[in-house]
């Protein structure tokens, strides 16, 4: 079974779904795994690890035939590790958060389809501009990083914006319901974070895996709380959605005072390393309500689009 929709005529693949380039957990294995589902699967280059990238494009290569892409933090990359990720033969490059102008005509050099997420009209002109093949549509219910539209209003925007450009809806979408939704908007598909990163070969850690599958979609927040624990320098406009716990309780709202205090920053590097999800930042978004099983991601690729043509069928017959 098979939706057919621009953004799988592009890449010559079964459904109209991507995986979230998510840093640090979005490795070849889950990528690879994506792919051979049918999907697009999208390595995570996140904050500009060369190490971390070879191995895990290695990775990708070394278990798929099919198509797959990377995506990088536009503001934490630079052109040379972008030719890295190409000499391994990505079919899209995938750049987020930051003006992609500087590095548009790089992602594109061998012929790999430039995927530009946006969070605002403004981004999603950007992109227009600098050629994008496809733009990523992010509300603010997505994990990780985002900014402050909400998906249902903000996807028909961006689609009505950019036409005829192909548009992947991306936050809050758990699952096959959540694509039919996507394409119901106007978008070509759905781009999925949360829900693959409780999967087998997602680089999660096993307790924030539990974390996530025991969680509501009320018990997350964006902040910047864990962005000033880590020393991570995130731009400030995007926030980080994650699931709340006692650290982010502490210290809401006392930003300035976390930022000064480098005893607490080495307390939260120290509970990183015993995975304790107490402390440490569990990224998630508002589809956490979805998730009640942990299973291979080329599994969940076949059940999300079973489903959402289930969701089109029944539609259909109203």
């Amino acid at each position: 079974m098979a939706l057919r929709t621009p953004f799988t005529e592009m890449f010559a693949i079964e459904h109209p779904i991507a995986l979230a380039p998510m840093g640090g957990a979005a490795g070849g294995a889950l990528a690879a795994a994506v792919s051979n589902g049918g999907g697009l699967g999208l390595v995570g280059g996140g904050r500009a690890d060369r190490e971390w990238l070879s191995r895990e494009l290695a990775t990708v290569t070394g278990h798929t035939g099919k198509p797959w892409g990377v995506g990088f933090l536009t503001w934490a990359v630079n052109d040379d590790l972008v030719k890295v990720a190409l000499d391994h033969g990505p079919q899209a490059v995938m750049l987020s958060f930051g003006d992609p102008g500087p590095l548009a005509a790089t992602a594109q050099r061998d012929g790999a389809v430039l995927i530009v997420q946006v969070t605002d009209l403004d981004e999603a002109r950007r992109a227009v501009d600098v050629g994008a093949g496809v733009i990523v549509a992010q509300g603010t219910e997505a994990g990780g990083h985002g900014g402050t539209r909400s998906t249902f209003p903000f996807v028909p925007a961006v689609v009505d914006l950019v036409s005829p450009t192909p548009v992947l809806a991306a936050g809050g979408i758990g699952d096959g319901r959540g694509v039919a939704a996507a394409l119901a908007l106007g978008a070509a598909g759905a781009l999925v974070g949360t829900r693959f990163l409780v999967s087998q070969e997602a680089l999660v850690d096993q307790a924030a895996k539990r974390a996530i599958l025991e969680a509501g979609g009320n018990a997350t927040e964006r902040s910047r709380v864990f962005d000033i624990a880590r020393n991570a320098p995130w731009p400030e406009r995007y926030t980080a959605r994650t699931l709340r716990n006692q650290f982010l309780d502490r210290w809401r709202d006392r930003e300035d005072e976390l930022q000064a205090n480098a005893a607490i920053k080495e307390e939260y590097r120290q509970a990183e390393e015993r995975s304790d999800t107490s402390v440490m930042s569990v990224w998630a978004g508002e589809a956490v309500d979805l998730i009640d099983s942990l299973s291979s991601a080329t599994a969940l690729v076949a059940e999300m689009a079973v489903a959402a043509q289930t969701a089109i069928d029944r539609v259909d017959r109203y």
